[in-house]
This record gives structure tokens, C-alpha cells and sequence, in this order.
């Protein structure tokens, strides 16, 4: 069974790092959402997004290898993916560059359901 939490953090480290290239700047923003920051605040805001998908992408990567760490990572990213989720099917009308995401998002909430159950049925 700790293969399937190694597996499903894993996967869910890379689907919270790909974003994390936004804070290259507006090019990487531009090539990730094909979002254009018009504004200084919305770069500072989506840049700053991006250095938080780092964080939680490396906690998620960290504690894939880290089995005190493991039920922590597993709540805050699903509370990271199930919300993005929740935010763009109440609003809809997103682009399909934002569907690439709730899509990845998909993925990663079926990989942490798969840990989470794997390390209940473990315990």
C-alpha cells in the first residue's frame, strides 16, 4: 500500500510544480493559462500564486518519501485542487486553457483520494 501514497503524492507534486514557472513572469504566465497580465497586479498576484504552488508542490514531493508528513500534504492538496475545481465549475465560461487545468486538477484529486485511502486502509 505505500507505493500507492508515494505514487499519488507524486503525482500530485508534479501537477502543483508545473504551475510554480510562473514566476518566471508574464511570457510563462501567457504560455501556462493563456492569460495575459495586463496588469501590474494581477502579474504580482498570479506570479505569487505560482511561488505557492512551489511550496505546497515541494511539501507534496517531500512528503511522498515522508510518512509523518503524509496525511498533512494529502488534505492540503486536496483542499489546493478539489477548490480550483469548486471556483471554475461555479463560475464556467473558463477558457480552455483553464479546462487543461481543472483537468489536471481531476487527476490529481483521484491520485490523493488514492493515497489518502491507501494510508487509512495502512493504518
Amino acid at each position: 500500500m505505500g507505493w500507492i501514497v508515494t505514487t499519488g503524492l507524486v503525482i500530485a507534486a508534479v501537477i502543483h510544480l508545473v504551475p510554480a514557472a510562473g514566476v518566471a513572469g508574464p511570457q510563462m504566465l501567457r504560455r501556462l493559462y493563456g492569460l495575459d497580465a495586463a496588469s501590474a497586479d494581477l502579474l504580482i498576484m498570479m506570479r505569487h500564486r505560482a511561488l505557492l504552488f512551489l511550496i505546497l508542490g515541494g511539501f507534496l514531493l517531500v512528503a511522498a518519501f515522508r510518512p509523518g508528513w503524509q496525511a498533512p500534504a494529502i488534505v492540503a492538496g486536496l483542499i489546493s485542487a478539489a477548490s480550483f475545481i469548486a471556483f471554475a465549475w461555479t463560475a464556467g465560461g473558463y477558457s480552455s486553457s483553464l479546462e487543461r487545468v481543472v483537468i489536471a486538477d481531476l487527476i490529481a484529486v483521484a491520485a490523493l483520494l488514492a493515497a489518502g485511502g491507501a494510508l487509512w486502509a495502512g493504518r
